[in-house]
């Protein structure tokens, strides 16, 4: 479904891979069960459940990204893929889910958040995405649109290309009361160095729980008013 279709037909996107459960806590009381529920009725085919890595306050332990290799592969005929949205710690790129827990979760989403990391200058910044995305199963770089974390936008997204990593265009960034800073104007900066690369983005909504499941409505809008090109709009990862 392409980013005019989504607005026209006000449906949801197909594929979600940035959504959480309870196990990340921020007051969601929402299970995986819940979300694939959700999902179902919004008619979508692929659900990531990623849940906050262990160093964001509140969120599950190691032994919850060590079991999801059990959890079942279709709910409610939606196709279930388990991953994390792994804490980036500093400019060294280490992340809060060690290697042998991050082998075995389908896809890996690499985020700065405060208070977890302090931020540098766009070029630290930039060094701490990059060194994090040499793991073979981080797939996605989080919500690189927020000025308390500024980057390189050109040197990220070649780097990106290069490791085989979709950036996100992110829905709650988008929203006009987000916590995050600028994300608009970096978005859009963000989208114009993916069109000149011809280097996919990805659609996600972020959503806490299940009432925001597969919404990228703000994300749609902004493809649409800077015309950005659908065949970059990633339809599943790398």
């Amino acid at each position: 479904m392409s980013a005019s279709q989504i607005i026209q037909n006000t449906a949801y996107a197909k594929i979600d891979l940035h959504t959480h459960s309870c196990a990340s806590g921020h007051g969601t009381t929402d299970r995986i069960t819940d979300l694939a529920r959700e999902a179902a009725k919004r008619h979508m085919e692929v659900l990531g459940v990623s849940d906050h890595g262990p160093a964001t306050l509140g969120s599950a332990g190691l032994s919850y990204f060590r079991s999801l290799f059990l959890c079942e592969r279709n709910r409610f005929g939606i196709k279930l893929l388990y991953g994390a949205e792994a804490n980036i710690l500093d400019t060294d790129g280490r992340l809060d889910i060690p290697d042998d827990i991050l082998r075995r979760l389908d896809f890996c989403i690499v985020s700065m958040h405060r208070p977890v990391y302090t931020a540098g200058s766009a070029t630290e910044n930039t060094k701490a995405y990059i060194r994090a995305m040499r793991h073979p199963n981080v797939r996605i770089l989080g919500h690189c649109d927020d000025s308390r974390f500024p980057v390189d936008y050109r040197k990220l997204l070649q780097a990106a290309q290069t490791f085989r990593v979709t950036p996100e265009l992110n829905n709650v960034s988008l929203l006009p009361d987000s916590y995050r800073r600028d994300c608009r104007a970096n978005a859009i900066s963000m989208l114009k160095v993916c069109e000149t690369l011809s280097c996919p983005v990805l659609l996600s909504s972020d959503s806490h729980g299940r009432e925001h499941i597969g919404d990228v409505a703000e994300c749609v809008k902004l493809i649409q008013e800077v015309g950005f090109p659908d065949e970059l709009i990633a339809k599943s990862l790398w």
